[in-house]
């Protein structure tokens, strides 16, 4: 069930009550546990955080706690699942689940005591009504049985079994058809996964009708909503209507906070800004040349893509020398003219789209952050798992690095985020000039030979996957090549022949709905491939090198 009075229906139940916080790995969750930290400490309530990677996560994490409380929040984890059926926990457990994974399990949808979701039923997302999906034919049928013995006794046997066979007919019939309708419902209901709103912006919703908002929660909550945008999980339309409602926020929070002394004030501006990763703090060519947008728009992997960057320069009144060191070391006169010099060029070189709306935080007099910086460097600390860095640790530490007391985690983040930004390039770059992405009829493939550490995780992946299918696009001779999907394969143990396997929509799609869930699960079963489907992420799987060839071919079949 729904419950949308987070105040009275979550937050005051939970008072003097023992929490576990199930958190998926995650920028956006990151944010929501980060303020839901802050409110949990304001009112000195206990609580533990579990950070978890998959399904299997989940259940393990809820199996070690489980015997200490009796209220569970789940955050962008397990609202797709049934929770009832998968943990089986005991009848006074209540779940409270903050998911922005869609479509949401209608076990959920429709539970009326156990499972708590926060928000409201929305009508776009086509949820199948309750009717529509189950049915008591138990009682039914016992009364059905006794009105046919007691008619039996009166009438005769002979005639009335015949009327019996008959009604048995017919409800057998009305009982198929109900079942091809409600298969026919949850397939249309189930095919696509996508998400919606974000957790973190909930809980600053939450934050503000509790009276404990600032602006460090609101940050926090715009970092969430970045990172939607930024890995392409939500609309542009959906994140230029949520930083209205931010916006209104932000003016609010910034009268309220006007008495604070300017060096410790946070500020945070709304503002024209550029799709460019991390060009504050890198050089406008470095930037230029690592940013998907604009690498994708002028093919800079290629020799004349280079000589257009460098025109493009030129005509920006930028020399080279400038362009190529660091932004907060050029010249001021270039650098406050910066913005308006792309803006103006945009059309002519094709980056018409390269400026946004964006917010941006400065504390004090330093240095100045926009939220996607702060999206890039969480993603890179959160995916740098090594043998001496435990997914665990790196949670810890993207969580730290939020706060402005760390900011030397954040810029260490930073300085690995370019490097894996580098590292993406050159993995496009090979993979066009070799010829290295494939059609397989109704799709398109890739895969990676080696091991690589920055994408063998489902972020670094994702981020590969989308960076090479635009740019695939952008140089393909077919002209179907903007209609077909792709599908990414990284190993992440050669030794033990395990791939990671993501797939995109195809680049002509204006939604960012993804239907490879629902095709990889079919796949799996038609060719007994082993796959592990453990992500709440449907569209990313592990598989077994010796399975891919095989999985794949099913797959041409499913889809062709």
């Amino acid at each position: 069930m729904f419950i949308q009075d987070l105040k009275n229906d979550f937050y005051n139940i939970l008072r003097g009550k023992r929490i576990l916080v199930i958190v998926n790995y995650d920028i956006d969750a990151i944010c929501a546990s980060k303020i839901l930290q802050t409110l949990f400490r304001y009112d000195h309530m206990v609580y533990s955080i579990v950070p978890i990677m998959g399904v299997a996560g989940l259940q393990r994490a809820y199996a070690e706690n489980k015997d200490d409380v009796k209220y569970v929040l789940l955050i962008n984890c397990g609202v797709c699942l049934d929770i009832v059926d998968l943990l089986r926990p005991d009848e006074d457990v209540i779940f409270f689940i903050c998911d922005s994974h869609r479509p949401m399990d209608v076990c959920n949808i429709y539970s009326d005591s156990q499972i708590k979701i926060f928000g409201e039923v929305n009508s776009e997302e086509g949820v199948p009504a309750f009717e529509a999906l189950f049915r008591d034919d138990d009682s039914e049928d016992e009364e059905n049985d006794d009105d046919d013995n007691n008619s039996d006794k009166e009438n005769g046997e002979t005639s009335n079994r015949a009327d019996r066979v008959e009604r048995q007919i017919m409800k057998r019939r009305e009982l198929r058809q109900w079942e091809e309708k409600r298969h026919q419902l949850m397939f249309e209901y189930t095919q696509y996964s996508y998400y919606g709103r974000s957790s973190a912006l909930i809980l600053f919703e939450l934050a503000w009708k509790l009276s404990r908002d600032s602006m460090e929660l609101l940050w926090w909550a715009i970092v969430g909503l970045t990172e939607q945008l930024v890995m392409e999980k939500i609309e542009s339309s959906s994140y230029v209507l949520e930083s209205d409602k931010i916006q209104s926020h932000v003016s609010r929070l910034t009268n309220k906070a006007s008495d604070q002394s300017v060096q410790s004030a946070i500020k945070i501006h709304f503002e024209k800004d550029l799709h460019l990763a991390l060009y504050r703090h890198w050089s406008v060519y470095e930037s230029l040349r690592h940013s998907k947008y604009s690498a994708c728009k002028l093919k800079l992997w290629t020799l004349r893509g280079e000589k257009r960057v460098h025109e493009l320069l030129v005509e920006m009144g930028l020399p080279l020398a400038q362009a190529k060191q660091q932004y907060s070391s050029m010249d001021m006169l270039l650098r406050n003219e910066f913005y308006q010099m792309i803006e103006k060029l945009s059309e002519k070189y094709q980056i018409g789209d390269i400026v946004y709306g964006s917010f941006t935080l400065q504390y004090g007099y330093r240095s100045k952050f926009s939220a996607a910086d702060f999206v890039y460097a969480t993603i890179a600390i959160l995916e740098s798992i090594r043998k001496d860095r435990s997914p665990e640790h790196c949670f810890l530490e993207a969580l730290d690095s939020l706060s402005r007391q760390n900011k030397q985690i954040l810029d260490a983040g930073i300085e690995q985020a370019k490097q894996f930004l580098c590292a993406v390039f050159k993995v496009v770059q090979t993979a066009l000039q070799a010829n290295q992405v494939r059609s397989a009829g109704p799709f398109l493939y890739f895969v990676l030979g080696e091991e690589n550490p920055y994408f063998s995780c489902p972020h670094g992946l994702s981020i590969l996957a989308k960076f090479l299918l635009e740019s695939y696009v952008s140089v393909s001779r077919s002209k179907k090549a903007s209609e077909l999907p792709l599908i990414v394969c990284c190993p992440v143990d050669l030794d033990m022949g395990i791939y990671l396997m993501i797939g995109i929509p195809p680049v002509f799609e204006d939604s960012p709905k993804n239907f490879f869930g629902k095709a990889f699960e079919q796949a799996a079963t038609n060719t007994n491939a082993t796959v592990s489907l453990d992500f709440f992420e449907t569209s990313i799987a592990q598989i077994k090198q010796s399975d891919l060839t095989k999985f794949l071919d099913g797959l041409t079949v499913l889809m062709s």
